[in-house]
Formats: structure tokens, C-alpha cells, sequence
């Protein structure tokens, strides 16, 4: 499919073509994929009368946002999946969007600003943490948010394990015994098991409710059984849910929303919008309390006021249980496809669910409320954007750059005497760490062993291996690619520039990218070939950008070192051992976690390990314990 593709024009370029395939679209309702010449799905879309919607990409351009534009200028194909009803359309649309991920699809950006509450259904003893990476690795795992407020999120957690006995630890503080949290009734044994997985999931269902914003259905369900159990003369119970009750009834004290029908649960929508980035906010009400306040952001380009909140509340519902869908939604403007997403909802709520936009008081004091933390939100993103701004205008002018440096990554080396040597690569986007984009190395160089470093053929070897690639396959494109770099900053002075300047020039790429280096004893930036650094004041904002970078760079180099040092320690002991190859210490270490538990262990402890029968478990203890 992909080589036969390869041949075939944008439809663009083949009117004809893009005629005949429209009038093979029909008016019906559901689900639209374009392809681009590779048969990479690029956009996936909705619509009640498919035909239509589908050509209005192609009738003017310039009435698109350039995101849209720039898709339909690759589009070679077109297919669609046609449904009996516009809901039905939705509800495939955000199933397609889960499953393949379009890179056009994504309209919320992820800036890492917002903090998630995951809690990790995929294990066997689920834990609960606050992250800033949104990762659906196992399905079964659950996110929840974007929160806004984190001080409050990290309220709640703490507030949260002090309610309820919760697992404490990642990893057990004793292999054979509970940690203090047990005696204080802070965790119920999770390491020792000395609950069982069914109970402990009992526990977290009601965590999950806390974050689930049916905080006040969990109090009520807990008065029934305290009410039961101190009927039954089971006080002891009774009082632990009491505590419990007491502990969710200061969740959201100083919270209450004035509605005059707060038995209604609802969520609130509005955003505020520059002509570069749209600010919004979701606030949760439930049972006439403010729950949860989630925060997004997304292109301002990328559609009306009505559109983006439409899109937004797809995507938040898409990946929501259904007891999280609000009976009522209120939102800033009306909806273009309010009656689609309310059948939507209503279909897996199993109820009516209701989307308004309100003109009188009350409703539409709340949605002002909404509007107005969207605006502060908004002016906050404003005050950073126009800081990297200044800070990558005046990179441009200091390195005589024809645009403002969009990508720029950074490089550093770490090692102690030559061991354990490894590099890193950082990644800003428009002054902003990206860190999906942050890689790692390890230095394959054979002369560069313990007690020999050599930091310049070290930059040379990852900068080969960064843009292998590009000389590998000349006819990828460079400066209008994705991941190609306005500015390459090297952690160093004039020594180990020229190392990446020599290698650079030698794959024949040194034309096409701007290498700077930063020394670190007086913040001097170097260029190839010059002797003196250019001139620069330390505190000008260009400067203080590249020092942001170089010791993001310096901290993520050194974090993977030590990572690979402790592994080189924690092996090299077990490798003396004979018979106990690389799989065997892996299996071991994965039961008993470190060295010194190895160490302590019986033989027939460590026997019980699979794959250490009981002679190489003997082995092992006499090892550790010579007579």
C-alpha cells in the first residue's frame, strides 16, 4: 500500500481525482480518515452529512487555520465509515482518535504545566501519585484531570493516605516485614500482603470517587455502614468510619458554589483566547461544591470559541468513566454540535444529560466566574511566552539567526575518570523544555574506559549518532522537518566545539546548522573557528536561555550516570559469583531489590527465586558469607 501511494499527488494537485472521490462520499452521517502519501492517517473526523463536510476542506484554504491547511495539502486519500446516527459518529470518531492518535487530531497541547492523579488499576495493589506526564501505557490505568490548583491536589492526596490505609511506598522499606505505616495503620501490609488484592481494590474504589468529583456519594455511603456497623455493636469499625467521613468533609469545606438546585452535579466550561493560544477552564460542581478545576490549552487558530469547548469536552468525556458525566453542562457559547454530544453523553451515562448555555443570573454568574480564572490563567501563559519570546529574539540577534530559534537542544557529557560514560540530548521548543523529545546515551567509544576519558571524541560520537540519519538519507528533509534544530549548543569550550564542528563538517551538514558552545566558568559563548567569545552580558535574557538549557542538559546527564553507576556497583559483585549470568542477577534483584537483601538472605530464600536452584543458592550465601 505504501509504495503504490508514494506515486499518487496531494489531491490538491489532482482536482480531478479529489471530484471523483467526493461523489463517492455520501451524505450521510459518520466517520472521515485522511492519508497523506505514506498511508499515515492524518486527521480523523466526525460529521452529520459526510460529502459535505469533507469537501468544505477543499473549497478555500485560506478560510482554514494554517494547522488545517498544512494537513490538507498532504491528503492523497480519503476513506469514511458510514453510521446510523450523528452520536454514533462521535462515539467511533473518539474510539479511532484513541486507537491510532492522528497527529492532527491533537488540539489540547501538553505543556506539562497541569499535574494528573493516576492511579495504576494495572498492578495487583493499584497505587496513587501525582504526574505531569499523561502516559496510557496499560489501559487499565487511570488518569484524572488536568488539575489546576496544585497545592490543593497535593492537599488532597495527603489528606486522602491519612483517611484511608493506603500503600505508602513504592518499593517495601523491609523484605520480611511491614514498615511503621502498618503499626500506625497508615497501610494495610501491602508489602507482606497482609491484605488481599480484592480488599485493597475496595479501598482505592473509593479514592478513585474522591477524584471522580462523588465525594459526597462516598460520605453517604460510609454513614450507611458506620450507622451499621455501630448497630451491630462493632464500634471499633464504626469509629474508623467515622474518621473517614470527618477527613472527606475537609476536602472541600471552604468550597461551596452558591446554585439554587446544588443537588444538580455539573460542569462548567469557558475559555479566554489571545490570537495565539486559548486559555481554558473547566470547574466540577458537585452537590453545589466546587470538586476539581481543570485547566487546557489549545491553538486559538484552531477554531470558534464554540468549536474549541466543543472539541475539549470530546476529548475530557472520551477518556471519563461514565459516572464522572455531569447530568448538566454549561458552557461560555453555544456549541455547533451541542444536540450530538449531549445524545453522546446521555447514552453512556444512561441518563439525560443536559448542555446549556445561560443567559440569567446564577448559571451565567458561574460561567463568568469560569471565564474570569480562564483569563488569569491566560495572562499567566502570556507572561512566560513573552519572556521566552525576549529571550529567544535576542538568541537571534546575538547568533545573527534569520528567524527566532524554534528548536534548540542541548549536549553534555558525564562520566567520573572515563567510567560509566554517557551523554545527553535536551530539547526547548519555543523556550520551553520538551521533554518527550530529551534522549539519552550511552558512549560506545572503546578507548573511553575507566581511568581514560576523552570528552571530544564523546561529543563527536553522539552528535554522528543524532544526524546519522540525515546523511544516511539525503533526501529527507532538514530544515523544514520536525526535529531539525535551529541552534545545536554544546556544553564546552573551544576544544570541544571543534570536535563536533569537525564531525559535522565531515557528513557534510556543518552548512546547514548553527553549533554554539557554552563554557561554564564565565558563561562564554563560542562560535567554530573563532578564538574569542562573542560578547555578552551574563544576565541578558539570549544568555540566560542557553544557561537554562545547558544546565537542564548538565542535570539530565548526570541523573542517567549515576543510574548507570549504581546498576555497574550493584552488579559487578554478583558477577564474581560463577554461574550466575546477566538473566539470573536480573531475577534476583527483582525479588530482592538490592544487594545488601541478597546478602542477608538464607539459602533457602534465595532458592525460592526462579531460576537459582539450590545449589547455585548455596553458592550464592557462601559467596557472601566465606567461612
Amino acid at each position: 500500500m505504501a509504495n503504490h501511494t508514494m506515486q499518487i499527488q496531494p489531491f490538491l494537485k489532482a482536482p480531478e481525482r479529489l471530484d471523483r472521490r467526493l461523489k463517492e462520499i455520501p451524505p450521510e452521517p459518520g466517520v472521515y480518515f485522511m492519508r497523506d502519501a505514506n498511508d499515515n492517517i492524518l486527521y480523523i473526523g466526525k460529521s452529520k452529512k459526510l460529502r459535505s463536510r469533507v469537501r468544505s476542506y477543499f473549497r478555500n484554504l485560506q478560510e482554514l487555520s494554517p494547522r488545517i491547511e498544512l494537513m490538507v495539502r498532504q491528503v492523497v486519500e480519503i476513506e469514511f465509515i458510514v453510521t446510523d446516527t450523528e452520536a454514533e459518529a462521535l462515539a467511533l470518531e473518539a474510539n479511532l482518535i484513541k486507537q491510532h492518535q492522528p497527529h492532527f487530531n491533537v488540539l489540547l497541547k501538553d505543556d506539562k504545566k497541569y499535574p494528573y492523579v493516576c492511579i495504576t488499576w494495572s498492578e495487583e495493589y493499584p497505587r496513587v501519585f501525582i504526574t505531569r506526564k499523561r502516559q496510557l501505557g496499560q489501559k487499565k490505568d487511570r488518569y484524572y484531570g488536568p488539575y489546576v490548583d496544585t497545592f490543593l491536589l497535593r492537599q488532597t492526596l495527603r489528606t486522602i493516605k491519612r483517611v484511608f490505609p493506603l500503600r505508602q511506598r513504592p518499593k517495601p522499606l523491609f523484605k520480611d516485614r511491614p514498615c511503621l505505616n502498618y503499626d500506625i495503620g497508615r497501610c494495610p501490609g501491602v508489602c507482606q500482603k497482609l491484605v488481599s488484592p480484592e480488599e485493597y481494590h475496595k479501598i482505592m474504589f473509593k479514592v478513585a470517587m474522591v477524584f471522580q468529583g462523588r465525594a459526597e456519594e462516598l460520605i453517604q455511603t460510609l454513614t450507611t455502614q458506620m450507622e451499621a456497623a455501630a448497630e451491630d455493636l462493632n464500634f471499633e469499625v464504626a469509629a474508623r468510619l467515622r474518621d473517614q467521613i470527618n477527613g472527606l468533609k475537609t476536602l472541600g469545606a471552604d468550597q461551596k458554589v452558591s446554585l439554587p438546585d446544588d443537588t444538580v452535579s455539573r460542569d462548567a466550561i469557558a475559555l479566554s483566547s489571545d490570537d495565539q493560544y486559548a486559555c481554558i477552564q473547566l470547574f466540577q460542581i458537585r452537590a453545589g461544591r466546587l470538586v476539581g478545576r481543570l485547566g487546557f490549552l489549545a491553538e486559538a487558530q484552531s477554531g470558534t470559541v464554540g468549536q474549541i469547548l466543543q472539541r475539549v469536552l470530546e476529548e475530557h468525556y472520551a477518556s471519563a468513566e461514565s459516572v464522572e458525566i455531569p447530568a448538566e453542562i454549561l458552557v461560555q457559547e453555544d456549541l455547533p454540535e451541542a444536540d450530538i454530544l449531549a445524545e453522546y453523553l446521555s447514552d453512556r451515562k444512561g441518563r439525560k444529560v443536559s448542555i446549556l448555555c445561560p443567559r440569567r443570573q446564577g448559571k451565567a454568574d458561574l460561567i463568568e466566574m469560569v471565564e474570569r480564572n480562564a483569563q488569569y490563567e491566560l495572562a499567566r501563559a502570556q507572561k512566560t511566552r513573552d519572556r521566552n519570546t525576549l529571550a529567544m529574539e535576542d538568541l537571534s540577534a546575538l547568533l545573527d539567526l534569520p528567524d527566532l530559534p524554534h528548536r534548540i537542544e542541548g549536549y553534555d557529557i558525564s562520566h567520573i575518570q572515563g567510567s560509566d560514560a554517557v551523554a545527553s540530548r535536551v530539547v526547548f521548543v519555543e523556550g520551553m523544555p520538551a521533554k518527550q523529545h530529551y534522549r539519552r546515551y550511552k558512549i560506545r567509544n572503546p578507548e573511553v574506559t575507566a581511568g581514560h576519558s576523552d570528552d571530544f571524541a564523546s561529543l563527536a560520537e553522539v552528535l554522528q549518532r543524532r544526524f546519522r540519519d540525515y546523511t544516511l538519507h539525503p533526501e529527507k528533509p532538514r530544515s523544514t522537518s520536525e526535529d531539525w534544530p535551529d541552534v545545536v549548543m554544546i556544553d564546552g569550550g573551544k576544544g570541544q566545539l571543534s570536535a563536533v564542528a569537525n564531525i559535522l563538517t565531515e557528513m557534510g551538514l556543518m552548512d546547514e546548522l548553527k553549533v554554539i558552545s557554552l563554557a561554564k566558568q564565565r558563561e562564554e559563548i563560542f562560535l567554530p573557528g573563532e578564538s574569542h567569545p562573542l560578547e555578552t552580558e551574563a544576565e541578558q535574557p539570549g544568555v540566560q536561555l542557553l544557561r537554562r538549557l545547558r544546565d537542564e542538559a548538565h542535570r539530565f546527564a548526570v541523573s542517567f550516570h549515576r543510574q548507570q553507576r549504581t546498576e555497574r556497583m550493584r552488579r559487578s559483585r554478583l558477577d564474581e559469583i560463577p554461574g550466575l549470568g546477566h538473566h539470573r542477577q536480573k531475577e534476583l534483584l527483582g525479588v530482592f531489590r538490592s544487594l545488601d537483601y541478597v546478602r542477608e538472605a538464607s539459602p533457602e530464600q534465595l532458592a525460592r527465586v526462579p531460576t537459582i536452584g539450590p545449589k547455585l543458592a548455596q553458592q550464592i550465601y557462601d559467596y557472601f558469607h566465606p567461612q
